[in-house]
């Protein structure tokens, strides 16, 4: 008979307590954002807010283990296997020329028009100067590393 595989969650490292206040107000604006009707939004602005929040999470934990250094291995390891950060985007962050980058929609081609790259990764002085350009992805008005 084949085993059933339960949710398991792991008891946090230690040291996990200085970021847990901090991820559980990103998961309460996240549980807020999700109940809002879409009726709000234009259909293209709809998840705009959830981009932001995840960029927001992800950027938090990223500083606090790279930058600050005020979190050990274990707990970033452990926001990583629990799924409270986005892998893929800080993977990217560490790269160079993706140090700004806002969400990976906005680096894949497949989404774009002519199949080149979003807006908001053309650094600021390459565009008009009186335009307002904005990413129909997630908002962002320029996440260019030449900014």
């Amino acid at each position: 008979m084949p085993k059933i595989k339960t949710l398991r969650t792991r008891k946090p490292p230690d040291g996990w307590e200085i970021i847990e206040g901090k991820l559980e107000e990103f998961n309460k604006s996240m549980r807020e954002v999700e109940i809002t009707p879409a009726e709000l939004h234009r259909k293209v602005e709809a998840m705009r807010p959830i981009y932001q929040i995840n960029h927001q999470r992800s950027r938090y934990v990223y500083e606090m283990f790279y930058k600050k250094r005020e979190i050990s291995r274990e707990v970033y390891e452990y926001c990583l296997q629990e799924k409270y950060v986005d892998a893929v985007l800080i993977a990217k962050w560490k790269k160079p020329g993706f140090e700004k980058l806002c969400c990976l929609m906005c680096i894949q081609k497949s989404n774009q028009n002519f199949g080149t790259t979003c807006i908001c990764r053309v650094p600021k002085d390459k565009l008009d100067e009186g335009r307002m350009f904005e990413c129909r992805h997630c908002g962002c008005r320029g996440c260019a590393s030449g900014d």
